[in-house]
């Protein structure tokens, strides 16, 4: 499968959090959870060299339809509830359609 929709959002945890918001993101690869869907291709979770409390999250998803429907689902929006008591401030997004690469962990 390839990815044909995919983002990228960077968020600020407040003070000290960026731990609890890591641990967070990473739940989302639980069974269940959206990037452990088959449509999700790419699911990273990345910090700032620089800052502990920033936290980017780069996604790769079959479709633009598919991650909307999943994110949409009652696991997605657990977790989504659950990282806004983290933040010191909004995300931010960056869309864009893969063209090709390589992810290996």
């Amino acid at each position: 499968m390839n990815a044909h929709y995919g983002f990228t959002a960077t968020l600020t945890a407040k003070p000290g959090l960026g731990d609890r918001l890591v641990d967070l993101l990473l739940t989302g690869l639980d069974e269940g959870s959206p990037g452990a869907s088959e449509h999700c291709l790419v699911y990273l979770v990345s910090r700032s060299a620089s800052d502990p409390d920033v936290v980017h999250v780069t996604e790769g998803w079959t479709s633009e339809e598919a991650h909307h429907r999943i994110f949409a689902g009652e696991a997605a929006q657990a977790i989504v509830a659950r990282i806004g008591a983290l933040l010191a401030e909004e995300p931010a997004y960056t869309d864009y359609v893969p063209v090709s690469g390589k992810a290996t962990f």
